[in-house]
């Protein structure tokens, strides 16, 4: 990456020396950097697909010749780094936006009609998957295959709640996957049944393996659409670059070949394919601009709101019961050290307390095992923190990889799960600024929505969605808009070893950024999250415009 930053200043110097400077495109208007040394500019220029400078409009004019294109936005807006989105299951967004909707389902009944119209839309046999059902809309009872039966008929189903971590499915999938009521549980995770010891069809974490054998994978013509539908979505909403939390690596590379990408990709494996991905990275190296590899997706437990996320104390609302790991510590511990001894890079998924600390004790131990690298290890959502554990994230160098808009989601019943002490630690966002970690922010998505502007909203205000907490939950946990925006631009980078190519509008780096109807950081925060994204720029080409 530095050969391709000095490239770039080599032949603008070159340029220089020889002729006027001149600029492929100028762009002028209030900009945030991102560079601390110099955090705000009137305008830049970029030649190819790299700025080449930042500064005052005066002079940035001198960069201007017969055939450079002018961007001059309105004084209202304001011009940010491309935003990059640490944590996406990207291929499943681009597929959920097809498949039936029922995030904002409120009632059981909604819940149903929904499934049974667009049941009615699919040929005899399509399956109907993704769904991002949320129980706790209507009391927080789980559905069950007996509400949709009936509907479901001709078309098996297999449907997320919308942290991704419970599956319901219809009796059709039962039959299909083979699993009935004489089904034997599965260690760290959880068959559902009813009084009689009956399968309702909801599945959590680990026993969900018993169903995705019968699942038929996606053709490459639909992968490929999935792909081309979710970049299109996410550039709407500012997203420049995204970390795909593992699997299919083959679509993201077919793409890269194609010159298809107009979302830049953080690629990787599940853990336990170490190897593989070691293999690889040694035959192809760790990619390009556009397509990087490198990382491993990994988990400790699972979450808030399917009760499978791991505490060291019980649930508020089901006192015998405190969450699981879903794997086994010393398991985890092997595959972590055997990863990081290859150099890889571990991105572990944990969000209860003790998955939290155990994971941290992980860290410690494989880096003290392995010796001193820039290893960067990432833990994602990390979102029930103990007390004492903040300050580690900063001692470990360990990156917290956050997502604020489940700050507003789950307030809305998580002091119910855990408490209203235990939530004063949740979604931490003011605790690990304060420690100086280095915070990273992405969405979930499809857990969440893609727009990082609501999750600066998130972060910012902490008002929940259901307009309860108008002062914010947990406001002693709110940061600041620049803060937010460094968490969704310059950190973000610094979460994939980065930095140096993008993240920031400096020159030498990537012309990635984007243009907003309004200046964020001066509006009455509660309105960031109906500002406009009106372009969305990556490498100095235009892939969203409202123009």
């Amino acid at each position: 990456m530095k050969h391709f930053v000095t490239a770039v200043l080599a032949a603008v110097l070159l340029t220089s020396c020889t002729s006027k400077p001149e600029a492929d495109q100028v762009v002028f208007g209030k900009t945030w950097t991102g560079n601390d040394q110099s955090p705000w500019a009137e305008a830049f220029a970029i030649v190819g697909d790299s700025i080449v400078a930042v500064g005052t409009r005066s002079e940035i004019e001198d960069w201007i010749g017969p055939q450079t294109q002018i961007t001059e936005t309105g004084t209202a807006s304001l011009i940010v780094p491309g935003f990059i989105d640490c944590h996406t299951h990207f291929m499943d967004g681009g597929f959920a936006l097809s498949s039936v909707q029922l995030r904002d389902a409120r009632t059981k009944e909604e819940f149903i009609n929904r499934i049974k119209e667009f049941a009615a839309t699919q040929p005899k046999g399509a399956w109907i998957t993704n769904g991002d059902w949320d129980h706790e809309n209507w009391g927080g009872e789980l559905p069950s295959r007996d509400w949709i039966d009936s509907v479901t008929r001709d078309n098996p189903v297999w449907i997320n709640r919308l942290d991704g971590h419970m599956h319901l499915a219809n009796s059709a999938t039962l039959k299909l996957a083979n699993v009935d009521d004489r089904v034997k549980p599965i260690d760290g995770g959880t068959i559902v049944r009813d009084k009689r010891g009956r399968i309702t069809g909801v599945f959590k974490d680990n026993a969900r393996r018993l169903i995705y054998p019968a699942v038929p994978a996606a053709s490459p013509e639909q992968e490929d659409r999935a792909l081309q539908a979710a970049m299109l979505y996410v550039a709407e909403r500012g997203v420049t670059s995204a970390h795909n939390m593992s699997g299919y690596m083959e679509v993201f590379e077919r793409a890269r070949k194609n010159n298809a990408l107009i979302t830049r990709i953080y690629a990787g494996m599940p853990l336990r394919d170490w190897r593989e991905l070691n293999e690889k990275m040694k035959q192809q190296g760790r990619g390009d601009k556009w397509l990087r590899i490198g990382n491993l997706k990994a988990f400790v437990d699972g979450s808030l709101g399917s009760h499978t996320a791991a505490f060291y104390k019980p649930f508020e609302d089901t006192p015998a019961d405190s969450g699981f790991f879903v794997i086994a510590e010393a398991e985890l511990y092997k595959r972590i050290k055997s990863a990081d001894s290859a150099g890889l890079h571990v991105m572990t998924h944990a969000i209860g307390d003790r998955a939290i600390h155990t994971l941290l004790d992980i860290y410690e131990r494989v880096a003290k095992e392995n010796g001193v690298r820039d290893r960067r290890f990432r833990m994602e959502h990390a979102q029930h923190v103990l007390p004492a554990d903040f300050v580690r994230f900063t001692e470990l160098k360990v990156i917290p990889s956050m997502q604020p808009y489940h700050a507003i989601d789950d307030g809305r019943w998580a002091d119910k799960v855990i408490g209203s002490e235990r939530s004063k630690t949740t979604y931490a966002f003011r605790s690990f600024v304060d420690a100086g970690a280095m915070l990273a922010f992405g969405s979930d998505w499809f857990v969440a929505p893609p727009t990082p502007l609501e999750g600066i909203y998130a972060a910012v205000t902490r008002q929940t969605i259901d307009g309860k907490n108008p002062d914010g939950w947990v406001p002693e946990q709110k940061i600041s808009v620049e803060e937010a925006l460094k968490s969704y631009t310059i950190r973000a980078a610094y979460a994939s070893f980065e930095e140096n190519i993008k993240g920031s509008i400096e020159p030498g780096k990537l012309a990635d950024f984007v243009i907003l109807q309004r200046d964020i950081t001066t509006i009455d925060p509660v309105e960031i999250r109906d500002v406009q994204v009106l372009k969305t720029v990556a490498g100095g080409k235009t892939v969203y415009s409202t123009e």
